[in-house]
């Protein structure tokens, strides 16, 4: 989806667009990747959990640390106001999806079941906030498309 509406709008980008898109485009895509490389790195057949869970905690760490500069985007951009809808699928829900991954890899030696649990529903996590984030973003541009955003 997000591909189709990047492609529709590309004939106008309004000046500031480039900052918005870091902010809340371009996590989209990064989230919807994780949780397919999450599916199928617990699809590889591992020697040992521990190996799979050293991936999966960097990760979330790497996770995290992304979360936390797409908050900074987005307070910094000033292409739109982000409403509380917003900073909760862009930048909370992701934070704790990545987090849960690094807290489940440090769990899995003594709890790898729970671990297991917390990677899927990480995953699940981020898809739901792929496809929310990838209709916010078409319908914003659908509804606001020649009128000026700035409210």
């Amino acid at each position: 989806m997000q591909f189709v509406v990047m492609t529709l709008v590309a004939a106008r980008p309004p000046l500031r667009a480039a900052e918005a898109g870091a902010a809340f485009a371009t996590p989209t895509v990064i989230h919807f990747g994780s949780a397919l490389l999450l599916s199928a790195l617990l699809r590889v057949p591992w020697p040992s959990i521990v190996a799979a869970a050293a991936v999966w905690g960097l990760i979330g760490l790497c996770g995290v640390t992304y979360a936390v500069v797409v908050a900074r985007r987005m307070r910094r951009q000033t292409f739109y106001h982000p409403e509380f809808e917003d900073w909760l699928f862009h930048a909370i829900l992701p934070l704790a999806a990545y987090a849960i991954l690094a807290i489940s890899a440090f769990a899995t030696p003594l709890h790898t079941r729970e671990a297991l649990f917390g990677v899927g529903g990480a995953a699940l996590l981020l898809l739901f906030i792929g496809i929310h984030n990838a209709w916010d973003s078409t319908s914003w541009h659908v509804f606001s498309s020649g009128r000026d955003t700035k409210e």
